[in-house]
């Protein structure tokens, strides 16, 4: 049913305060961005807010389509697109600091983690869970057949891998074995949400392999994540879980390299 030009103009009407606000939250990112390239001292926690705005400007931003859903039963793919944008950016921010590799010892990024140590651990979980929160919302808001589907297993797979190297993972496997840290519970739920992020994008991965692509690069993404895991568990002493883990990535590799020779992948 087409919409009439007096629901788009109620519409317009409504939304009007939220695209200034939207348009104020751009500019601010682009004016504190530029800044960035003369800074010297403070550039990484500066980027660790700047995706916390990234956040929050999709949020936003996908408010617009809540509305025009609710107004206009029409969904607005054009600002799901950007808010699809403002996430891809949060996530580069926290790369920036932390980088994206998938599997490193974690002394490789232990230079990485120093300069944001003022950041609390209660903070870093609260960044993550909200970025989290926000893919799954403009995973369901752009729907089951959206054209972004597969491109949705990479952006949580970036998520995860940030969330793991975003953790000064020497100072958590202390507080998460220390009942007496005043960090401790938090400590316990950031290791076990990383945990359940690696394993539930090493699975997308090898299921977008499996059903989709056949592309070497996601099985491959998805034997990484697991090693990743794997290290965790290493970590915090879990041998069973370790074990579990060794051999499911070595079935999974072992699996794609037979397809390799069959022909089967590309």
């Amino acid at each position: 049913m087409p919409v009439s030009e007096e629901a788009r103009k109620d519409f317009n009407e409504s939304i009007r305060p939220i695209k200034e606000q939207i348009n104020g939250l751009i500019k601010k990112d682009k004016d504190e961005s530029f800044a960035l390239r003369n800074q010297k001292e403070g550039v990484e926690l500066k980027k660790i807010a700047l995706a916390e705005q990234m956040i929050y400007l999709a949020t936003v931003q996908m408010s617009i389509n809540n509305i025009s859903v609710e107004m206009l039963e029409v969904k607005n793919n054009d600002i799901l697109n950007d808010a699809r944008k403002s996430l891809y950016k949060a996530i580069i921010y926290l790369e920036d600091v932390v980088s994206n590799t998938v599997d490193c010892p974690y002394s490789d990024i232990e230079s990485k983690i120093l300069p944001i140590k003022e950041v609390s651990i209660t903070r870093r979980l609260d960044i993550i869970r909200k970025l989290g929160l926000a893919l799954d919302l403009l995973v369901d808001a752009f729907g089951e057949n959206s054209k972004w589907k597969e491109s949705f297993v990479e952006m949580r797979g970036r998520h995860a891998v940030v969330a793991k190297n975003l953790v000064d993972m020497k100072q958590a496997v202390k507080d998460y074995f220390d009942h007496n840290s005043p960090v401790y519970e938090d400590t316990i739920l950031y290791v076990r949400l990383i945990r359940e992020l690696l394993s539930k994008c090493a699975n997308d991965y090898r299921d977008r392999y499996e059903l989709a692509s056949k592309r070497v690069d996601d099985m491959r993404m998805a034997v990484n994540l697991l090693i990743a895991l794997r290290r965790i568990a290493m970590v915090m002493n879990d041998s069973e879980e370790s074990e579990n883990i060794r051999k499911k990535a070595l079935a999974w590799k072992t699996k794609m390299e037979s397809d390799e020779k069959k022909g089967i992948s590309k």
